[in-house]
């Protein structure tokens, strides 16, 4: 990567570990906004799932807005519109203008979060963004990291709204100048606009059955790994693992997620989205099955842990890259919005379900139902590696 990519990068990077970093509130002070707002706390953490629906919906319609004005002035919208989002979480008194507050912030984050930034790294690269797209995901998995305990400091030294009010300075004092100033005015929207000599169009249509079998496969994919990232705690425990040693085995998959994102990153360039999904694919049921077969085991748990993470982690950036395998410039716009809509979606939704259907039925249903939708998903990517466009040389 040249200089300047890489300089795009650096604030790409930066303002992603905010944005997402911020958003991260109700995991840490959500005890103290219930008690504060006198809202259950189940309620409180919904205020996420709030977020996510919102950013889905929105998404699609930002597709025609990134391919008119370009990556970088949606970003500075979105920006903008995310500091009264959260002075209105600061400011909230109940339930009604707390869920207000994650809808103006999932609007602004459809504008600005993952999806955005993709868009950007191909306005800038092209196709050969996928490189781009691993280092910058590989960064921005540490935003809990630094924003967890940046968030506990901030509420212990001068309570939640105080810090929803720092949130909402760093949008505009942090996010906002990194956008203006950092990212590259000219795009491929300019280019496009110049005819057949801006940039060169795929060679061939992309079948719309092609785009809904990504949409499947990630959707599923995202449904299991997603959500049993909410209940892994909670599903070792029902293992029979005592709690320090739950929460001992679940920190550690952070850690395999970023590295399993750094492997990608490594060879990004000597396979594509596809083969990644595929081999974490056939990981990702694997670990489910060897816990299904051998539950209670501790030796079975620390190897469905180190499968699960690594899997989960690669599948994470196969999700994002995979569709400039099969389309470039406005098109690959048009279509990572169109797929927000379901994947936001399935990570407002994929949590509750696997935490009743964990509690309700059992660890064994929860284990059969992760094996389905992944195999499900396997043998769609499977599909897709053979829909696969010849590049020119």
């Amino acid at each position: 990567m040249n200089k300047r990519i890489v300089r795009i990068l650096i604030v790409l990077a930066i303002a992603q570990v905010v944005g997402w970093g911020t958003i991260g509130l109700p995991p840490v002070i959500g005890r103290q906004i219930a008690a504060a707002l006198d809202m259950d706390i189940v309620a409180v953490f919904a205020g996420t799932s709030v977020h996510y629906v919102a950013m889905g919906l929105c998404a699609p319609a930002l597709g025609r807005v990134f391919i008119r004005f370009g990556a970088r002035r949606v970003m500075i919208a979105g920006t903008l519109a995310a500091i009264p989002g959260y002075m209105l979480l600061a400011l909230s008194n109940g339930p009604v203008s707390y869920f207000a507050a994650w809808v103006v912030l999932g609007a602004a984050g459809s504008a600005t979060l993952s999806t955005a930034s993709y868009i950007m790294l191909n306005e800038v690269v092209g196709r050969d963004a996928r490189t781009a797209i691993g280092a910058l995901m590989l960064v921005t998995g540490l935003s809990s990291s630094i924003f967890w305990p940046t968030t506990a400091f901030l509420s212990q030294l001068a309570g939640w709204r105080t810090a929803c009010l720092v949130y909402a300075a760093a949008m505009g004092l942090v996010c906002l100048p990194l956008y203006v100033f950092g990212l590259p005015r000219q795009s491929w929207t300019e280019e496009v606009r110049a005819g057949p000599r801006g940039r060169e169009k795929s060679e061939t249509p992309v079948a719309r059955s092609t785009f809904y079998l990504m949409v499947a496969a990630g959707s599923l994919n995202a449904f299991i790994t997603l959500g049993f990232s909410s209940v892994l705690i909670e599903l070792l425990k029902a293992l029979g693992l005592p709690p320090a040693e739950a929460i001992g085995f679940g920190s550690v998959l952070g850690v395999l997620q970023v590295g399993a994102r750094g492997i990608d990153f490594l060879g990004g360039g000597k396979w594509d989205a596809i083969t990644t999904g595929i081999v974490a694919g056939v990981a990702l049921p694997a670990a489910m099955l060897l816990l299904l077969t051998a539950p209670h085991q501790l030796w079975s748990i620390a190897v469905f842990i180190m499968l699960y993470g690594l899997s989960s982690g690669a599948l994470a950036v196969a999700r994002a890259t995979m569709p400039l395998v099969f389309y470039d410039g406005p098109a690959y716009a048009m279509a990572v919005s169109r797929i927000s809509l379901p994947l936001n979606l399935i990570s407002a939704l994929s949590p509750p379900i696997l935490a009743s259907v964990l509690t309700r039925i059992g660890i064994d249903a929860l284990l059969a139902l992760a094996i389905a939708c992944s195999c499900g998903a396997l043998a769609i990517l499977v599909v897709l590696s053979r829909r696969r466009p010849r590049r020119g040389v």
